[in-house]
């Protein structure tokens, strides 16, 4: 790799970035697409989350995007949703709607800059007529199998529903493990004792029931994502029990089939941003994952969809500090970033200007095209240890735009359990 022509290159097609007036390339470049994913090279930076949130803004006022959809559970993103759209009954400030973001790594989306994203969207919301619809929040993700499955029983005794009595009888199934993942994943991989079919039977009752047209029509499509995410945890957990790539492709291609089943509820012009890790929304073919037998939503989305309807934006930081854990479901801390490595992708952005700044790759760009390492980091993290940090990518086959912040900051995280406005 000759580095010194790739830090060229990027001086010559960066564009500073200082205030959300220098985002109208981005804003051009993805605004007619049906997707635009928004990564993140952490789940602590306060600037990944403050810039996605301009960029959303602007998608949303501006081309015309529909929702939201994140890097979050069901449940709990839908409090949020419900609260963005007016709902009766939900929660009566952004706060209070966050309490729903109970379960570690709770900073991910109950924190100050997530706040102000919410203030801006209920705001939009309230200026919109009654005959268009209200942009909304939604979680993607497979780990909420308790919850959701309360959330089903919940909305099926709400209606009424003869689907009540299988639900919980199909639910029971789970009871012996105590809301322990790991238990059931044992049992369910090794003595045969899986839920599954009682989970799938559930949700085909509730998506061949769902009315598109019923006055509540998006609770129902609630209660069916939820039964969903049962399927799906379900399938999870038993294949965390084993090595290999499984688990990491079912939590994604049901991120996907979720994304996609938000967007056939909001009609066939639905157009949707999506905030995930680097490492979800950057195409896993350009990167080492592929050798793994791993894919993501970034893949995923590409192979589902024509060229032009996915745009895929990746960020990344120098140095600064972060909010993470030292070990899954550990306090969470605010910690230091030290500088990127040598020749990685970050350390080269560095050194073709000490300053934030927007490249767009192209992907006829062939000095783009080399394997470079890109920094990851997680929920769990050690600044003192970066060596399985860094991932190799084809930057431009990764993605299509990079954002990129010098010296970033550790996001704002809410206390909770004390609501207030």
């Amino acid at each position: 790799m000759n580095s010194e022509t790739i830090v060229a290159q990027i001086e010559k097609n960066a564009i500073r970035l200082s205030t959300p007036d220098d985002l109208d390339l981005l804003i051009e470049a993805a605004g007619d697409a049906k997707y635009v994913l928004l990564g993140e090279a952490s789940h602590g930076t306060s600037e990944f989350y403050t810039w996605r949130a301009e960029l959303s803004k602007r998608l949303i006022s501006e081309k015309g995007f529909n929702f939201i959809a994140v890097e979050g559970d069901w449940p709990s993103c839908y409090s949020l949703n419900r609260y963005l759209k007016h709902d009766p009954g939900a929660e009566p400030t952004p706060r209070a709607a966050m309490q729903a973001f109970n379960r570690w790594p709770t900073w991910m989306w109950a924190n100050a800059e997530i706040i102000e994203l919410a203030k801006w969207m209920r705001e939009f919301n309230a200026q919109r007529a009654p005959e268009q619809q209200k942009a909304g929040f939604y979680g993607l993700d497979v780990y909420s199998l308790w919850e959701s499955m309360e959330e089903v029983i919940g909305y099926l005794a709400r209606i009424g529903s003869p689907e009540l009595a299988h639900a919980q009888k199909a639910f029971a199934c789970f009871e012996p493990f105590k809301r322990n993942e790991q238990s059931y994943g044992l049992s369910a991989s090794f003595f045969s004792e899986s839920c599954e079919e009682e989970v799938v039977r559930v949700l085909m009752a509730l998506h061949n029931g769902r009315d598109f047209g019923a006055l509540d029509a998006e609770a129902a499509l609630s209660a069916e994502i939820n039964a969903l995410v049962a399927v799906n945890a379900e399938r999870y957990y038993r294949a965390m029990i084993r090595s290999g790539p499984d688990s990491w492709n079912i939590r994604d291609l049901h991120m996907a089939e979720t994304l996609n089943r938000v967007a056939d509820f909001y009609g066939p012009d639905a157009k949707a941003i999506i905030w995930e890790h680097n490492t979800h929304i950057g195409d896993a073919r350009a990167t080492d994952m592929a050798g793994a037998g791993m894919i993501n939503i970034g893949q995923l989305l590409r192979e589902q969809h024509a060229e032009n309807d996915v745009y895929a934006i990746g960020f990344g930081t120098h140095h600064g500090t972060v909010i993470a854990g030292r070990a899954w479901g550990a306090p969470m801390e605010e910690m230091r970033v030290p500088p990127a490595q040598r020749d990685s992708w970050e350390d080269l952005l560095h050194r073709a200007g000490s300053y934030d700044k927007i490249l767009m790759l192209g992907a006829d760009n062939a000095l783009f095209q080399e394997v470079i390492g890109h920094r990851a980091i997680g929920v769990v993290y050690d600044p003192e240890d970066e060596r399985g940090n860094y991932v190799p990518s084809r930057m431009a086959q990764r993605y299509d735009a990079f954002l990129y912040i010098e010296e970033s900051k550790a996001l704002d995280p809410l206390v909770l359990g004390v609501v207030h406005s």
